[in-house]
């Protein structure tokens, strides 16, 4: 009887205590509760600095607390809607890297708020001072000025002055404006002043725009360039060829084959047409030192590059983005990298989480050079590139 009773205890004391380490257990493998982000949305529309012209392409962000970045990118028609977190943001808008133009407001958002901003905050606002050199057949300070922006007019002597150049953050060069500078009688020897100004430019950071004709400033020629290998120019001949060869004609069904430009358009084709007797073809480039914009089939109509350095070029303070308050970063979102312009203030924390000084391509001091055979010279119909050039200027 003794053996029975110990046996049922022994059992009983058995069941108890597996039904506490099953209880204990149970109570070891619950999940906690996640933690809820507390988050909401702020809309608008980007215009150009006139209120009239949207701007798509623009890069919105904002970051939170851990400097973990929310961005998105405006639409053909202007409009974003950018995720975010809550409480005390600043919102920054930017086209290009964000040194010649950006816009930055702060606000509040609420756990699952939507807040639509009015147009009057979300203008894309002129940070850089830009020139151009007067040409014979374009006027692209003509859609600056539409744009709501300032420009300054400069002349080819002027080009010939480093303080002076250096006063600017983006040079246009106009097509024929190298004809109305020398008559049309200049030597390819007499601009080696110039050639090495804008090498040097171009190295601190400037970015120029050229059309047509006046890539003769590039890689060499007289008003014009009639053959490859040119003497003159500061961009060596293995990267870059262009003849004055093109003739009139229209080409249809051009392709805008970079695709943050074809996004920020809202269209991938179009047609150009080309009303003069006589432009520049580009006949050969370097596809490493140049990215292609847009093309015809095979032919390259408009490219750009932030590859371009001259090492015997002198550090030369450029433009005004170097007394700016703010600077340029690459920023790691999840091994992604984005290229933005912050305040000066915040870039210890920034560069304490793995973010670099410079541009995510190319060499962080050199500034874009863009250049088109097409232009907007007022005898032509320009059509669907004028927003290709509005693109342009604010991307530079």
């Amino acid at each position: 009887m003794k053996k029975i009773l110990y046996l049922f205890l022994s059992v009983t004391l058995l069941f108890l205590y597996s039904c506490i380490r099953s209880e204990d257990t149970s109570v070891e493998v619950t999940n906690p509760t996640p933690i809820s982000v507390k988050k909401g949305s702020v809309s608008g529309k980007v215009f150009a600095q006139n209120g009239i012209k949207p701007i798509g392409g623009a890069l919105v962000f904002t970051f939170d607390d851990q400097n973990k970045l929310f961005h998105t990118y405006s639409d053909p028609q202007g409009n974003f809607s950018l995720e975010t977190p809550a409480g005390n943001r600043k919102i920054h808008i930017q086209t290009g890297d964000g040194s010649n133009f950006r816009t930055v407001f702060n606000v509040t958002v609420q756990n699952k708020e939507d807040i639509t901003v009015p147009a009057n905050v979300t203008k894309l606002t002129q940070v850089a001072t830009m020139a151009y050199v007067k040409g014979s057949y374009d006027e692209i300070e003509d859609i600056v000025i539409g744009l709501g922006y300032t420009i300054t007019e400069i002349d080819y002597n002027d080009l010939k002055n480093m303080n002076t150049i250096a006063a600017y953050d983006v040079i246009f060069l106009n097509c024929g404006s190298r004809t109305m500078g020398n008559s049309g009688t200049s030597t390819p020897n007499s601009d080696t002043v110039i050639y090495d100004n804008l090498a040097t430019f171009v190295t601190n950071g400037g970015s120029l725009y050229a059309s047509d004709w006046d890539i003769a400033y590039l890689i060499g020629g007289e008003s014009h360039t009639t053959a490859c290998n040119t003497a003159g120019g500061f961009i060596p001949d293995l990267l870059l060829c262009s003849t004055s060869t093109g003739s009139s004609t229209t080409y249809t069904n051009c392709t805008v084959s970079n695709v943050n430009l074809a996004n920020a358009l809202g269209f991938s084709t179009l047609d150009i047409q080309y009303d003069l007797g006589s432009w520049q073809k580009i006949i050969s480039y370097d596809a490493a030192f140049w990215e292609i914009l847009v093309q015809h089939n095979n032919e390259a109509l408009m490219m750009r590059t932030n590859k371009f350095q001259s090492a015997s070029s002198p550090a030369v303070p450029v433009g005004t983005s170097v007394n700016s308050g703010f600077i340029t970063i690459c920023h790691d979102d999840n091994g992604t990298p984005v290229t933005l312009t912050i305040d000066q203030a915040a870039l210890q924390a920034h560069l304490g989480h793995g973010d670099t000084v410079g541009t995510c391509s190319g060499v962080s001091t050199s500034g874009n050079i863009y250049y088109t055979t097409f232009h907007n010279h007022a005898a032509g119909n320009i059509g669907n590139t004028g927003p290709i050039l509005e693109y342009v200027i604010l991307n530079l």
